[in-house]
């Protein structure tokens, strides 16, 4: 393949419509229109709503990529789209718009995993070179923990396209996990970063389980933990004052990240891999990044995340540079009549 290949890339996996320009594995232009001010006061993404404001949104966040980028569609060499997992009427939005810019410009369309550009996110390099590995070679294999708020996996990494999942949530993700207590702490939607920078003031003083801490796999579970904070919280008498929430966000947050890098280190074990990336919302908590980099050291490991808190959570730069892997694998969608969305898409 040859150098500078531009790629057109669309997430609507939920409630971010996305677009993004990438050359190769840089990104030029990387557009995020959110809806969480519109799905507060649903506590959580409501997917109807979802689905009209991506249909909204979906032309102007293209346009506006392009535009960023100084790119024509014209000039384009293919169009990327993800097709799951995620939210089905939100992903339907964005599949079906890669289908029609792909056929009305006679590009070619790859499918993405939305878990795998998660995955590839700390690979991503900005429009001038710079990036988690712009100055070491990717060293294979590489461990991956996903911590989203769908979805919480460890994936082993023997190259690009080359992967196996060794672990995933059985029931909620770490970062519903955040919500749902939020939502008892009645602190709002999303509750990620509020309980995050409450529990940077706080001390974890109220005992909670560790989830899955004895299990010898490596799946995750946080059920269990939400209902221990329920139960918590029923014997703790109301009013409740401000240390308290940062006590309690503190409590809840160490026992989130204890079972996050328990199984990391589990996994290290187990596969030795040779380097260790993050990606997915929820690592822009600090105690996670920071525990994680503990564990690793004890191994004599590094720990790579995308350069920009921007790759943090959903966007459509990801998708572009694992679009541009599989370009490289000649994996393209053989029959774009055929391309449906796949809310349950695993790796």
């Amino acid at each position: 393949m040859r150098k500078n290949y531009l790629i057109l890339s669309i997430d609507t996996s939920c409630d971010e419509t996305c677009a993004a320009v990438t050359c190769d594995d840089r990104v030029l232009s990387n557009v995020i229109a959110s809806q969480i001010e519109f799905h507060k006061e649903y506590g959580g993404v409501f997917p109807s709503l979802a689905k009209r404001m991506h249909l909204e949104m979906i032309g102007p966040v293209i346009s506006e990529a392009l535009s960023r980028a100084k790119v024509c569609l014209e000039k384009v060499d293919a169009i990327a789209v993800t097709i799951g997992p995620g939210l089905a009427p939100a992903l339907e939005i964005g599949v079906a718009k890669a289908k029609e810019v792909t056929k009305k410009f006679k590009k070619p369309l790859v499918a993405v995993n939305h878990m795998e550009g998660h995955l590839l996110s700390a690979f991503v390099r900005n429009k001038n070179g710079n990036g988690s590995f712009s100055k070491i070679r990717p060293g294979f294999p590489i461990l991956g923990l996903l911590v989203s708020g769908g979805h919480t996996q460890l994936v082993l990494m023997r190259g690009f396209g080359n992967y196996q999942l060794l672990g995933e949530t059985l029931d909620d993700a770490a970062g519903e996990a955040f919500d749902k207590v939020a939502k008892m702490l009645e602190l709002g939607y999303p509750g990620g970063p509020i309980i995050s920078e409450l529990a940077e003031q706080g001390n974890p003083i109220y005992e909670l389980p560790i989830p899955m801490l004895g299990s010898k796999d490596l799946n995750f579970s946080f059920s269990g933990l939400k209902t221990a904070c329920l139960y918590k919280l029923q014997k703790i008498k109301k009013p409740w004052d401000r240390q308290f929430y940062r006590d309690f966000s503190a409590s809840f947050e160490k026992a989130i990240v204890l079972a996050l890098t328990s199984k990391l280190e589990k996994a290290i074990k187990i596969v030795k891999p040779k380097q260790i990336v993050l990606g997915g919302g929820v690592i822009n908590n600090l105690a996670l990044r920071k525990a994680a980099r503990k564990k690793a050291k004890k191994f004599g490991l590094r720990v790579f995340i995308p350069y920009d808190k921007k790759l943090f959570t959903d966007n459509a730069g990801m998708v572009g540079v694992c679009a541009f892997y599989q370009a490289k694998r000649n994996d393209f969608v053989k029959n774009i009549d055929l391309l449906d969305r796949q809310p349950n898409l695993n790796f």
